[in-house]
């Protein structure tokens, strides 16, 4: 298991200057041949209305974590998307054009090249068992909580943190008293 607190990566301007984005994992990482990652994880932070940038081939997954939320001009049409909502699945083509709210936000990204494999980002829920059929597991924590895995000793994973395993197995579950900001990812490669 690998924890990568946010804190711990600089943030990269956008070059249209709406913001910034903490790249947490490229996967597998691209080598010096030419190959690309199958699936890449961040947090950005939205600080002006603009176009999202157009990511060919690859499907977007996307939350609001902090802010009042977001806009995004997609092409069935506008969706408002705030704090608490599921994520939104739309195709990196799509490029939508976002709208604040009300301000700035912070939001977590799951892309997934297509055609190389299957995966979804979900709302984790405390109590509730995360074990998909996939190699790739990941728990992005907005708040401070305990992961356990396969009920051995509960790992704590810190506010605004990412917890993943490669070859993940077994159960995964939040331990908490409380309801917690934390989403599920998970992805599956092709053989």
């Amino acid at each position: 298991m690998t924890l990568l607190p946010c804190d711990r990566v600089a943030p990269t301007p956008w070059k249209n200057g709406g913001g910034l984005t903490r790249e947490l994992l490229a996967w597998p990482s691209p080598t010096r041949e030419g190959s690309d990652w199958a699936l890449r994880i961040s947090v950005a932070d939205i600080r002006a209305d603009g176009p999202f940038s157009a990511f060919a081939g690859v499907d977007r997954w996307f939350a609001v974590l902090e802010g009042a939320g977001v806009q995004l001009g997609l092409p069935a049409g506008p969706h408002k998307l705030q704090a608490g909502d599921a994520p939104l699945a739309f195709p990196g083509e799509a490029a939508p054009g976002c709208t604040l709210l009300d301000g700035p936000t912070r939001d977590l990204n799951l892309m997934l090249r297509r055609g190389a494999g299957r995966g979804a980002m979900q709302a984790a829920r405390v109590g509730e068992d995360f074990a998909p059929r996939a190699r790739f597991r990941a728990l992005f924590a907005a708040d401070a909580l305990q992961l356990q895995v396969d009920g051995a000793d509960a790992m704590p994973v810190p506010a605004f943190a990412l917890a993943w395993d490669a070859q993940a197995h077994g159960r995964w579950r939040i331990a908490a008293t409380r309801p917690v900001r934390a989403w599920w990812l998970h992805f599956e490669p092709h053989a």
